[in-house]
């Protein structure tokens, strides 16, 4: 099965539950439909870097073009969030005819199953490529703090530092 959404209202990273517990996904709005999809927080980082090196490599080599700023969003996700699929594998491309950053995401595979799995491209502009970065890098950011010596996630209880030979931080 494909969706597909060109220039929807709203294609953003969020997250539900505790840091330490929480869960990440895309959601897409157009209109009425809303489509939500689960996602790793590591995905969510990629999906991130590359789209701020394509809007780069992009306006460098259109320094005429006009980029409207977006404000930035932050909503919490709309409710109902049922995932409808895990994202496997993920597809960034600029299309110079349309001017929109085409994402696409494909289901994570079961060796189980012959069948092909789902998949939703998002067509957006620079404008809200560049909102989604800024976003993304907020909600990824809003986890649990690094550990200063070993950079390891530090729980509220704590965490054994390997760095600090096993010493209670």
């Amino acid at each position: 099965m494909k969706y597909e959404f060109t220039n929807p209202e709203r294609f953003v990273a969020g997250t539900v539950g505790e840091p330490g517990e929480r869960a990440f996904y895309l959601q897409v709005r157009a209109s009425t439909r809303l489509f939500c999809v689960s996602v790793e927080k590591a995905q969510v980082q990629a999906i991130s870097s590359r789209l701020e090196i394509m809007i780069g490599e992009i306006r460098k080599s259109n320094p005429l073009m006009i980029v409207e700023k977006l404000p930035t969003d932050d909503a919490q996700l709309e409710s109902p969030i049922d995932a409808e699929f895990q994202i496997g594998a993920m597809s960034l491309a600029w299309d110079d005819e349309s001017k929109l950053i085409s994402v696409e995401l494909f289901e994570l595979e079961d060796d189980e199953e012959d069948s092909e799995g789902e998949v939703v491209v998002i067509n957006i502009s620079i404008a809200m490529a560049a909102s989604f970065c800024a976003r993304s890098k907020a909600v990824v950011n809003a986890g649990r703090l690094p550990c200063p010596f070993c950079g390891i996630p530090i729980d509220p209880r704590g965490h054994l530092c390997p760095r600090a030979n096993g010493y209670r931080r």
